[in-house]
């Protein structure tokens, strides 16, 4: 009967308190990064704000306020599409972040459990079968593994793509708006 290895089951806990730690840095990283994004994003809306109101006050023309409400329209719809770029960037670099860390945690536990399974497997008793049964299991696991990871980069590019189209249309109807004034 195979006893409990401490010295393995320390540097098992040592290594997910390392996973965690990185997962922890990288979800306060992008939390910083969020409050900048949203930071410079209030700062700029206050900045245009104050500005456009300026600016409106001082019309003294009907005419002229039609055309400046349509020219003030635009930087406002282009530094929303930049928000939401950002917004996606980020969102972007985390999901590849965490999913490497995910991919190397996930390699190293299959790595351990084939060790353990190839130990098992040289048993006298039962052993080929219980053997067979976990390679069985584990080629599953990293299957199905394998198969979260294309969908979450596919989920990735999806977005990517309506981003991009979504700027696109936003763009081109603010530029026929501000053209028509």
């Amino acid at each position: 009967m195979n006893t409990i290895n401490l010295e393995q089951l320390a540097e098992s806990q040592k290594a997910n308190a390392q996973v965690m730690m990185t997962l922890v840095r990288t979800a306060f990283h992008g939390m910083e990064q969020l409050s900048a994004l949203n930071l410079a994003a209030s700062r700029e809306l206050f900045n245009n704000s104050a500005s456009g109101a300026q600016q409106l006050l001082d019309v003294k023309d009907p005419k002229k306020l039609t055309s400046l409400a349509g020219s003030l329209a635009q930087p406002n719809v282009d530094k929303l599409l930049e928000y939401s770029r950002g917004l996606y960037d980020l969102s972007a670099n985390m999901q590849r972040e965490i999913t490497s860390v995910m991919e190397q945690q996930y390699s190293a536990m299959t790595q351990a459990a084939s060790g353990v399974v190839g130990k098992t497997a040289a048993a006298p008793v039962a052993g080929d079968v219980f053997g067979a049964a976990m390679k069985q299991m584990m080629t599953a696991s990293t299957t199905a593994f394998e198969n979260i990871s294309q969908m979450a980069k596919q989920m990735t590019d999806i977005v990517d793509t309506n981003i991009k189209a979504a700027s696109s249309v936003t763009s081109q109807a603010a530029a026929a708006l501000t053209s028509k004034k």
